[in-house]
């Protein structure tokens, strides 16, 4: 009996350090690709700062101007004059809802006593 119990727990012994083994290089697997990932992440955040930053500038107003100034005529743009720009005053108003809603008992004022 003293024999199948401690070949028994040997055998335990056993499965849980294979479990051990097996697991140790699972997690060491799991941070190296946790660690390409942070890479790659980084890699992508710097190539959006320097996407953004040609983005800023590409769209330079003096650049912009220079370009309308240069394509003018291609593109059949008319000069900019102070009578395209108008008064806000001016501006129609938006149109009056066409639905209105009826008052209910919560939307009447509360009487006191």
């Amino acid at each position: 009996m003293r024999g199948l119990f401690l070949s028994l727990a040997t055998l335990a012994v056993m499965a849980l350090a294979f479990w051990a083994y097996r697991e140790n290089y699972a997690t060491q697997e799991a941070q190296r690709d946790l660690r390409r990932m942070n890479a790659e992440i980084a890699d992508l955040r710097e190539a959006l700062a320097v996407q953004r930053a040609e983005w800023a500038y590409l769209n330079r107003p003096d650049r912009l101007r220079a370009l309308a100034d240069l394509n003018f005529d291609r593109l059949n743009l008319l000069p900019l004059s102070s009578e395209q720009l108008s008064d806000v005053a001016l501006l129609p108003l938006a149109p009056a809802p066409l639905f209105q809603p009826t008052p209910t008992l919560s939307d009447l004022p509360e009487v006191s006593q």
